[in-house]
């Protein structure tokens, strides 16, 4: 039994290895080869293998075919396959239908184009048979390669068309210079088509090639710059490993020589010869020398010296970077009186000298320079070449600050007269004895405006103003306390309402004008007129700052939204400067963090947190509404009101015409006295006939008088009450008129009171009461006739 299983396991094993190396490359050997195990529990030792259906022999096919027929590629069959043509084959996949087509009768696979394997090297397509009768599927859909052969149909190619390189002179030979790289685009795997060897075709026998690398490598020694910089090589590389047939390309490398310091600098000349003036300045350049180095770049710097000896004190020489000259410069003042002529032996020396050409020689020259130097009438010469003077910003006006001297170096010693040069002084502060060069004051310094001062002084030769010279004087202000430190910016304090005890709110800094040679210092107290102030605490930081901290619990803007906190400062300089601070602070609302949130006054009002704008534009809404309720009031209430009875009898008219007298108690066309006599007997809701009524109001019910009151006392009732009601009518001529009173001189002029009697009355006496009563004594008193 065990001998059985391991027949069985020998078999498979042999199956693998024919699928694998079946020249068909399928790539699905699970669809190629139907395999089917069936191991089961009862009988499962048993291994059965199914007949393969597909065949075919042919998988290659080679590049730029050039021949008049479709190229044949191969045969897709299948056992199933009787030869009656009742199997369709079908090929599906890359190119299948325009680049491969397939006799769907025989199943002959053809190639109908020329194929470039470097544009794509294999094809995958899949191949299926199916019947024609049923449509039914007899073989499954398998997949296959169709890899492309290889021509040599691709020249090499270099990377550049122009490379550039460069190696130093005097190098070894087999000196590296650059690696050129050509490539193949035929298939590198399928015979020598993509072997490249490399070739020299131009310029030997200065460089060579290494035929498989493509490095150039020099082939002469010690190759000079100075007599050749440029090479022109030209490279091949050739396919087919370089045999004959092969197809090359070529580039072209142009090499240059680098230069290295192997050359040293020469003179042309042996001497030079100039000359100079006794009164050539400082830094003259009196003549330039050049030495040559046929080197070029950095290897051709060159560095100029004076080498010591004789005038190597008086002269200096200064090389030019740029044309690689030596400058000589005058270096001290020069005196024809002392010494006329000056010989200098001047160096010139590589700067970069290479250690590998040492042995060629020194890498410097020599050369002689002689100076001349010329007699002329020169200028005072200043003790000093600058002057520097220091004098306190609170000296006095004409106080002497320094003093300049000068000579006269000729053997004449001419006389020197000192001035300011009013260019450098032009607010003239300063001046000068023109005699003796003693510099003093002529305003007031301020060290904090102006801490230096910078001014020329000449002097000149009297009997030859021509001969001047002028120096520079620099005169420090030196600094006096005398202004007081302040607060160095403004501070913007707040304290919060919830704050407690001993809270730090605020740091302040201040700021001194003056600057004393020890440093500031500054101190912080409160003012001797506040010593001790129930609300803060100033306490002195010790380092020029102070901390401003609360000295209660809890603040509160409804009794004081700002606090006014004076800090006196001052400093430790002489005399001692103080001044007052005074801090503006006032009481926000915070949150729990100590966060400001609101500091305005206003902010209390506003539970429903309104903004300050929007309370604004409501209150002048309002203020607008009411205008326009008091302007339409006023309107109406000064509107003239136009009576609806025009009579006679309107009792308004009894009032000021009296052209008959009243009818008494039986007249009732002007009003009913009965009212009078029996106040409840009026209308409650009866209105005025003589007006137009604005509104209809309700009248107010009085209390019920009794029958018997006192006509008098009824009136001077009504008449408060219409007095003290405010919808009553603005006249009532019943509440006004009906009762006169007892004090009337001329007693009453009513018909309520006539005498019944027909007897006559005398009203002669109305002539006696004036102008105004002419038209009335006209009408009463005339006679008998007259009234008749």
């Amino acid at each position: 039994m065990r001998m059985y299983h391991c027949l069985l396991l020998v078999i498979w094993t042999c199956m693998l290895h024919t699928i694998d190396n079946s020249p068909l490359q399928a790539k699905d050997n699970s669809r190629l080869l139907k395999t089917i195990v069936n191991l089961t529990k009862d009988d499962g030792k048993m291994l059965h293998r199914t007949k393969r259906g597909w065949m075919w022999n042919q998988f290659f096919l080679l590049e730029e075919y050039t021949g008049t027929d479709t190229q044949y590629v191969g045969k897709l069959h299948t056992d199933q396959d009787k030869g009656d043509g009742n199997l369709k084959y079908i090929l599906t996949g890359d190119g299948a239908g325009n680049l491969f087509v397939i006799d769907e009768n025989t199943g002959d696979i053809h190639a109908a184009k020329k194929l470039d394997r470097e544009e794509k090297s294999l094809y995958i397509l899949r191949a299926k048979a199916i019947d024609r009768k049923t449509g039914r599927q007899v073989e499954p859909e398998s997949e296959f390669i169709i890899k492309i052969h290889d021509i040599n149909d691709n020249e090499p190619k270099f990377t550049k068309d122009l490379y550039t390189a460069s190696v130093p002179e005097m190098s070894g030979v087999g000196t590296s210079v650059i690696q050129v790289t050509a490539t193949d685009a035929d298939d590198a795997n399928y015979g020598n088509s993509a072997k490249v060897v490399y070739s020299i075709l131009q310029g030997q026998p200065y460089f060579s090639v290494d035929p498989e690398s493509g490095i150039i490598k020099t082939a002469l020694p010690d190759m000079s710059r100075e007599n050749r910089e440029q090479y022109q090589v030209v490279i091949q590389a050739k396919d087919m490993g370089g045999q004959m047939g092969g197809l090359s390309g070529t580039t072209t490398v142009n090499i240059t020589l680098t230069d290295v310091n192997n050359n040293p600098p020469r003179f042309p000349q042996s001497t030079y010869q100039f000359n100079s003036l006794e009164s050539a300045p400082l830094g003259t350049h009196l003549g330039r020398i050049k030495a040559n180095d046929p080197d070029t770049g950095e290897n051709a710097d060159l560095e100029y010296s004076i080498s010591e000896g004789e005038g190597s004190d008086m002269f200096d020489v200064i090389t030019d970077k740029e044309t690689q000259e030596g400058i000589i410069t005058v270096k001290q003042n020069l005196d024809f009186e002392k010494k006329m002529l000056y010989t200098l032996r001047v160096d010139a020396s590589n700067t970069h000298p290479d250690p590998r050409f040492l042995h060629l020689g020194p890498f410097k020259d020599t050369a002689m320079v002689k100076i001349s130097v010329e007699d002329v009438d020169e200028p005072p010469v200043f003790s000093k070449h600058s002057y520097l003077m220091e004098v306190d910003e609170d000296v006095k006006e004409g106080s002497i600050i320094g003093q300049v001297t000068a000579y006269d170096p000729d053997a004449m010693n001419n006389i020197i007269k000192y001035t300011v040069d009013r260019h450098t002084d032009m607010d003239r502060i300063f001046s000068i004895h023109s005699e003796n060069g003693s510099i003093f004051t002529l305003k007031p310094l301020d060290r904090e405006s102006s801490p230096w001062h910078n001014i020329t002084i000449t002097a000149t030769e009297i009997n030859n103003p021509k001969q001047s010279s002028q120096i520079p004087v620099f005169i420090r202000i030196l600094d006096i306390n005398d202004h007081a430190p302040e607060f160095a910016m403004y501070y913007e304090t707040f304290v919060c309402e919830n704050a407690k005890s001993g809270q730090l709110i605020q740091t302040i800094s201040v700021m001194d004008k003056d600057d004393p040679p020890r440093g500031h210092k500054f101190f912080f107290e409160p003012v001797p007129e506040f010593p001790l102030n129930p609300n803060f605490t100033i306490v002195d930081n010790k380092d020029n700052t102070a901390g401003i901290i609360t000295r209660k619990d809890g603040y509160s803007r409804t009794k004081m939204n700002t606090y006014l906190l004076p800090v006196l400062i001052f400093d430790n300089d002489y005399p001692i400067q103080s001044s007052t601070g005074t801090l503006t602070i006032r009481v926000c609302a915070c949150d729990n963090q100590g966060n400001m949130q609101s500091c305005n006054a206003e902010a209390l009002m506003l539970a429903a947190g309104l903004s300050t704008g929007a309370l604004i534009a409501i209150l002048l809404c309002v203020i607008i509404l009411l205008t326009l309720i008091v302007l339409f009031a006023a309107l109406k209430r000064q509107r003239k009101k136009e009576p609806l009875i025009i009579s006679k009898d309107d009792v308004r008219d009894n009032i000021v015409t009296y052209n008959d007298e009243g009818g008494g108690e039986e007249d009732t066309q002007a009003f009913d006295i009965g009212t009078l006599r029996n106040p409840e007997a009026r209308e409650d809701s009866k209105l005025r006939r003589d007006v137009m009524p604005d509104t209809i109001f309700q009248i107010r019910r009085t209390v019920p008088l009794w029958e018997n009151i006192d006509v008098q006392d009824f009136i001077h009732r009504r008449l408060k009450e219409n007095d003290s009601d405010p919808s009553a009518p603005p006249y009532d001529s019943l509440a006004t008129y009906a009762y006169e009173g007892n004090d009337s001189i001329a007693n009453s002029l009513s018909s309520l009171e006539s005498f019944t009697a027909d007897c006559n009355q005398d009203y002669d006496y109305l002539s006696d009461w004036g102008p105004r009563f002419k038209k009335l004594a006209d009408m009463y008193g005339g006679d008998d006739s007259d009234r008749e």
